[in-house]
């Protein structure tokens, strides 16, 4: 910024940037009221933990879990909810048990020391049976760990 001294009384080549700066500070205020605050990210259904943990829900035939259990040395076995099924037979089951359903999710529970591409086999099989939502179940956290 340079200033002049003296006595001359002449004309000054000086912007004045009063104005600017007034246009700048009402073209944030727009843009920050324009722009949405909140984020918009992928809509999740995450379940929820019973709120009274001592009371046991009852047993949920509409809830349809696949598990896939880990067996030394071979193959993993498969469950749809707690009946034993062969890997084989979970297509057709799944097609039985989703054929007349309007809400068609399915929950898929793993082993800790599965590989991952038995549980990536079920979910494909899901979908084969056209199951609309899958979802994966994870081990409970304790509290306190």
């Amino acid at each position: 910024m340079a200033m002049t001294t003296g006595g001359g009384g002449g004309y000054s080549s000086d912007i004045n940037v009063t104005p600017m700066i007034d246009i700048l500070l009402v073209l944030l205020i727009i843009f920050m009221v324009i722009v949405p605050v909140v984020p918009k990210g992928l809509d999740a259904l995450v379940p929820q933990p019973p709120k009274d943990p001592t009371k046991v829900p009852p047993p949920n035939d509409r809830v349809i879990v696949v598990s896939v259990i880990y067996n030394r040395g071979g193959a993993p076995s498969y469950k749809i909810n707690e009946t034993d099924v062969d890997k084989r037979e979970l297509l057709p089951k799944l097609t039985e048990i989703y054929a007349n359903r309007a809400e068609r999710v399915m929950f898929v529970k793993g082993d800790d020391d599965v590989n991952f591409a038995y549980v990536a086999d079920v979910i494909d099989i899901g979908r084969a049976a056209n199951v609309d939502h899958i979802g994966l179940m994870t081990p409970k956290i304790m509290a306190g760990q």
